[in-house]
């Protein structure tokens, strides 16, 4: 029988949601955030990280995705796919399992999120290159893990250099209102509404 624990489950694609999402345990001190992401980059490889989170009885379970990878086929289909499956929550109360999927969307990368930080940008980024030097701007930022441990703690990191998580949610919830009302599909992103979640479990 499964275990119901109040923990999320916060899966992203690779080691910069990881490492980001582990830094900011000491914001939301009321939650137990497990951070966690796939060894290889895949639908198929983050389709089974959210099976394996459900058996072993999360409530919820908030998925990190990069945009840019999901612009061409397959993994434009095998993506939709994922999110049609898990549209509903799973309900299995012979098992102890109640479990509410999300996926929140950046595009193109989570680091744009990063640079929300520090200032808006509508801009549109085909690639990442690009984004990462507008954030090398404002602070050194490097995507790899030796920098990511060096920093102890991303968020942490980004508000000692002058940004804000504040700052960042309101550029990020400013950036889905222009898409929405504009019906954009680039520079946007869902990390903001994340955060409104996280502070509200």
């Amino acid at each position: 029988m499964g275990k119901l624990r109040q923990t999320t489950l916060i899966l992203g694609e690779g080691p910069t949601e990881f490492f980001y999402f582990k830094s900011l345990c000491d914001v939301f001190k009321h939650l137990t955030i497990k951070p966690d992401y796939p060894k290889h980059t895949s639908i198929r490889e983050l389709e089974l990280k959210i099976s394996d989170g459900v058996a072993m009885g999360y409530r919820h379970i908030f998925c990190i995705i990069d945009m840019d990878t999901k612009d061409i086929e397959p993994e434009r289909s095998q993506y939709q796919k994922l999110k049609a499956k898990y549209a509903k929550p799973i309900n299995k109360p012979k098992k102890g399992i109640y479990c509410d999927v999300e996926f929140f969307e950046t595009h193109c990368c989570t680091e744009l999120f990063f640079l929300y930080y520090f200032r808006y940008t509508s801009r549109p980024y085909k690639t990442q290159e690009p984004l990462l030097k507008d954030l090398n701007q404002y602070v050194e930022y490097k995507k790899n893990t030796d920098f990511f441990i060096r920093t102890k703690g991303l968020h942490n990191y980004f508000e000692r250099n002058g940004g804000s998580l504040e700052k960042a949610m309101t550029n990020a919830n400013h950036s889905m209102e222009e898409k929405e009302k504009e019906g954009k599909n680039y520079t946007y992103s869902e990390l903001g509404r994340l955060m409104e979640r996280l502070k509200d479990i």
